[in-house]
């Protein structure tokens, strides 16, 4: 396996649970890609709560319950991993965010079976 800690960058794509590509999930698609191109890997998180651009509020609440909760896809890998699938994202993302970040990896490993 190869040594994956040090210096590495964090990616945040925020998406809403509703959005779709190609008749799927957007962020199963978003993963589904990842995996493919051989990033190290994600994780979707789904949000309890949120506001994007257009300050509508999205929410869980069983008052206001939302079908589009706020959904974030986050996966770290080297900078140029990442550079690599963004022109990707580009025609898979019709809204959202993507945010970047220095990520400092301490511990990668895989399961021991």
């Amino acid at each position: 396996m190869r040594s994956f800690c040090g210096e590495k960058t964090l990616m945040r794509v925020f998406i809403g649970e509703a959005d779709r590509c190609n008749g799927k999930p957007l962020y199963q698609a978003l993963v589904e890609l990842f995996r493919e191109r051989g990033l190290a890997g994600a994780t979707v998180l789904k949000g309890v709560m949120g506001f994007g651009a257009s300050s509508l509020i999205h929410t869980d609440s069983i008052l206001s319950l939302s079908a589009d909760l706020p959904v974030v896809i986050e996966l770290v890998d080297t900078r140029e991993n990442i550079d690599k699938v963004l022109p990707e994202l580009d025609d898979m993302l019709h809204g959202g965010m993507i945010t970047l970040e220095k990520a400092h990896v301490i511990h990668y490993s895989r399961k021991k079976s």
